[in-house]
């Protein structure tokens, strides 16, 4: 069914303009969102640096980036804008169920989370996603190991107090999806809607579901398939959320953005040189 009839939105200036928080003359930091992101491990420091600089450069008014001790002064030595604070960690340098203490007293401040860019993978870090998936009130943002972390505990899901916006890309979304194959159309409306959550599929068009509306998005290109491009994405997205721009409209945002910054850096400086921090300059001249 979901393979014979697609039908999709698809993000344009208007959209982009009228999705676009407006900041007005009389307006503090605090009016710009409270994002919490929580990525990063020993040897995968540049995820936290990537997805905190991207939401600063979207525009968030505080970047609260939570990372595991072992690796902070490293990651805090790189960072002037974000509120950089250690978390207690494992002996591989991975957050531990000690953190949670750390994150939960934070959350009720928040407006927005991420969870994994760069975190690794261990069962402690499933703990610890099962208990912010209960506590958590805001929009939740899942990426990279975060989905990760998912695979063969799905059911987890079901226990969530918040939205829920899961961005995989095909080879995350294998581990994820386990229902009938129908396309990668049918295959996304049909996560999104077996598990309630906003999905976001990257790569080429990527498509972004609540189950009922589909987005497909049409910028970006090849020169984007880099390591760090996805944690910039992340960024973007959790700073959209904490500005209140509504979930599905978000992501749906955060991907044209993410890719209209690529078309820029490729235009600029060619597919095969450009970087996943060149994508992060160029988000300011996307949303002037």
């Amino acid at each position: 069914m979901y393979a014979e009839v697609q039908q999709y939105r698809e993000m344009g200036m208007p959209d982009v303009r009228r999705l676009l928080p407006v900041r007005p003359r009389e307006s503090h930091k605090g009016d710009y969102g409270r994002v919490l992101l929580l990525c990063g491990s020993l040897g995968f420091t540049g995820a936290a640096r990537l997805a905190a600089r991207a939401a600063l450069r979207t525009g968030s008014g505080l970047v609260y980036l939570g990372v595991p001790e072992a690796v902070y002064p490293i990651v805090a030595a790189g960072l002037e804008e974000p509120v950089v604070f250690p978390l207690p960690c494992d002996a591989a340098g991975r957050f531990s169920l000690r953190a949670a203490d750390g994150v939960l007293e934070r959350l009720s401040r928040m407006d927005a989370v991420l969870f994994g860019p760069g975190v690794g993978r261990s069962e402690e870090l499933e703990t610890l996603l099962g208990m912010l998936l209960r506590a958590s009130h805001v929009p939740l943002v899942l990426d990279a190991d975060g989905i990760n972390a998912l695979s063969g505990h799905m059911d987890i899901l079901k226990d969530r107090s918040s939205l829920v916006i899961l961005t995989p890309h095909d080879g995350e979304f294998a581990r994820i999806y386990h229902g009938e194959p129908l396309g990668k159309y049918g295959e996304t409306v049909a996560l999104a809607q077996s598990t309630g959550c906003i999905v976001l599929r990257k790569g080429h068009r990527t498509l972004i579901s609540d189950g009922k509306t589909t987005w497909r998005n049409r910028s970006g290109n090849p020169g984007m398939a880099k390591g760090g491009s996805g944690d910039v994405l992340s960024g973007i997205l959790v700073s959209l959320l904490g500005q209140k721009v509504p979930p599905l409209e978000a992501a749906a945002l955060a991907a044209w953005v993410h890719g209209a910054a690529g078309d820029r850096c490729a235009e600029r400086l060619g597919e095969w040189g450009m970087l996943p921090t060149d994508l992060i300059e160029e988000i300011p001249m996307i949303l002037k």
